[in-house]
């Protein structure tokens, strides 16, 4: 999908989209990556497709994620950003299995220059309505 909602001006839009993309880019054994992408107290919450919620530092999960080698791409469905915050709905895919896919809200932040993920709150596909990927 190449069709992305931007919301006011982004002009920091390749950028934003820089750093989310080190985040998916990280289940492809990236530890670094997503120690770039996040900021070091970041949080998510995430409704599993039984409705279930989960909470933890984001730090907690990055080995996990990265030994996963996931095979999941990026689908950016709107952007917003206003100076120094910013916001993305990201389809969060898996190639190898579509219907297992996620919807998150991703927060940054831009502190001394730098953009960091901040909160990414998480939907899995059966549960995200009209954004979840089409089969």
């Amino acid at each position: 999908m190449t069709d992305i909602t931007v919301v006011g001006d982004a002009p920091e839009i390749d950028e934003i989209k820089r750093v989310v993309q080190l985040y998916v880019d990280g289940f492809q054994g990236g530890m670094e990556k997503l120690n770039q992408a996040f900021h070091q107290d970041a949080w998510i919450f995430a409704v599993d497709a039984d409705g279930k919620l989960a909470t933890d530092l984001i730090s907690d999960r990055f080995e996990r994620w990265a030994a996963s080698h996931r095979k999941v791409k990026s689908r950016f469905i709107a952007i917003t950003q206003a100076g120094e915050v910013a916001s993305v709905l990201l389809g969060f895919d898996n190639s190898d299995n579509l219907a297992d896919s996620w919807v998150d809200v991703i927060a940054l932040v831009k502190v001394d220059g730098i953009w960091k993920i901040t909160n990414k709150t998480a939907a899995h596909s059966t549960r995200a309505a009209w954004a979840k990927p089409n089969s």
